[in-house]
């Protein structure tokens, strides 16, 4: 039984998962004309193309300046390593598709900085709901202030709805962390032994695993840190955003502020969507559509996903790879580090 439904989670919900990507990016890419494409891509302004590469990276060195404002209570790392770490993730996502990302990064900066891997993990949470929160933020602006192309059903009224849930949910979720932290350090409460006979089962020191976690759940003590904090979740949002103008720049496409934040909000939409029903392809899916919804014909529209997805995957990724490599990290520990609640080697 146990071998029948890994099959099925590992292979065959993927596998259909991709079919369904595939027809869909065919259903919506029917009509292409491929020598258009061709001599769009021929004729590609290589200075918007060597912009979209250099907002790529800056976003991820925000991220990991935003990463270091959390942290630096407890332990001032430098943000040219945390960027490091995010990168190296996303180069193990390429090794191991499992969403490892922010295992691998919270290992590495604790195995370089002598933390607690589950004291760093802690930290990357608050930075992903942060995030989170500030993404349903920009999909309440896109409503209210921009023009939402209107289709069939009512597209504006679902953005309000996704953004909402998504506000409630990651603010919820802080505002748990912190406000239980203390209470989840203790040793009485019926969840804490619940969660230390977990551990046991695998082997780990629950009570050190907990106070490991409860360590990171922080929050800047300066009021500069904590306005650069969210200063940080904003400004690499609007970077993302800006990564569909330098590569509709290249291709001759130009479409109002709004519509870059509206292309930014649907793509991140549909990825999230696409991993909660493990269909592959939700960014280039999502973009699809949108270029659609705002009348960008196809042929450009597509140039544009494939310089965005392509650029990202050889920067971020085989940068990370090279991390990897040069921090000689293997993958397979990450696992029984994260047991133990201690990545120092």
């Amino acid at each position: 039984m146990k071998n029948v439904i890994k099959l099925v989670t590992r292979w065959i919900i993927p596998l259909i998962g991709s079919v369904v990507a595939l027809a869909l990016i065919f259903y919506l890419y029917r009509g292409l004309d491929y020598e258009l494409i061709l001599t769009g891509l021929r004729k590609a302004n290589p200075w918007w193309i060597t912009m979209l590469a250099t907002t790529i990276l800056l976003e991820q060195l925000i991220n990991g300046w935003k990463w270091r404002q959390i942290l630096y209570d407890v332990k001032p790392i430098s943000s040219l390593r945390l960027t490091g770490a995010f990168l190296a993730g996303y180069g193990a996502n390429v090794l191991v598709p499992l969403g490892i990302s922010p295992l691998v990064r919270s290992w590495l900066i604790a195995r370089l900085e002598a933390l607690k891997m589950a004291t760093v993990l802690t930290t990357t949470i608050i930075a992903r709901f942060l995030d989170g929160v500030v993404f349903a933020l920009f999909a309440g602006v896109v409503v209210v202030v921009g023009k939402v192309p209107q289709i069939g059903g009512n597209l504006e009224l679902g953005l309000s709805i996704a953004g909402a849930l998504n506000l409630v949910l990651f603010a919820g979720l802080l505002w748990l962390m912190f406000r239980f932290r203390a209470f989840f350090a203790r040793e009485e409460p019926l969840i804490c032994r619940l969660f230390d006979w977990v551990a046991t089962r695998f082997r780990a020191d629950g009570a050190a695993l907990r106070a490991s976690l409860c360590n990171g759940v922080v929050w800047p003590r300066g009021r500069l840190r904590r306005i650069a904090v969210i200063l940080g979740a904003v400004a690499s949002k609007i970077v993302s955003a800006t990564h569909f103008l330098w590569a509709g720049l290249a291709v001759g496409i130009v479409l109002t502020p709004f519509d870059y934040l509206f292309l930014m909000v649907f793509a991140g939409f549909s990825m999230v969507l696409s991993r909660f029903v493990r269909i592959p392809g939700g960014f280039v899916i999502g973009s699809a559509f949108a270029f659609r919804l705002l009348n960008v014909p196809d042929e450009q529209a597509l140039l544009m996903i494939l310089f965005n997805h392509v650029m990202s995957i050889f920067l971020v990724v085989v940068i990370g790879l090279v991390i990897l490599w040069q921090s000689g990290i293997d993958i397979r520990n990450v696992q029984t580090k994260m047991k133990s609640g201690d990545a120092r080697v």
